[in-house]
């Protein structure tokens, strides 16, 4: 039983890592990526329209739910949540197991 409970955790643990792998990864993209576009953009116009804040907006807010996913930031479907739900539920069925 212990080795599969610490497959288990082992599993969750290398999950949690690759989450974290491809957050930063993605925040690490976003960083170059718009730095190079506003080097880009002084260049061509010299700060005359500032395009490159479009893209950084719209992919900062695909930054931020990546970040509430990653994080557990969500405080209402969170997987503290989610885990609760699921004790609740398993305590729930085994309490109507016993009276059966």
């Amino acid at each position: 039983m212990d080795a599969k409970k610490n497959e288990s955790k082992y599993i969750r643990a290398k999950e949690r890592v690759d989450q974290l792998k491809k957050f930063y990864g993605n925040l690490t993209s976003y960083v170059f990526v718009i730095t190079g576009l506003a080097i880009l953009n002084y260049y061509v116009n010299e700060w005359r329209y500032m395009w490159f804040l479009w893209a950084a907006f719209g992919w900062g807010i695909g930054i931020l739910f990546h970040a509430i996913g990653t994080f557990n930031l969500n405080p209402f479907f969170g997987k503290d949540w989610e885990e609760r739900k699921i004790k609740e539920y398993m305590d729930e069925d085994e309490n109507q197991r016993k009276w059966r």
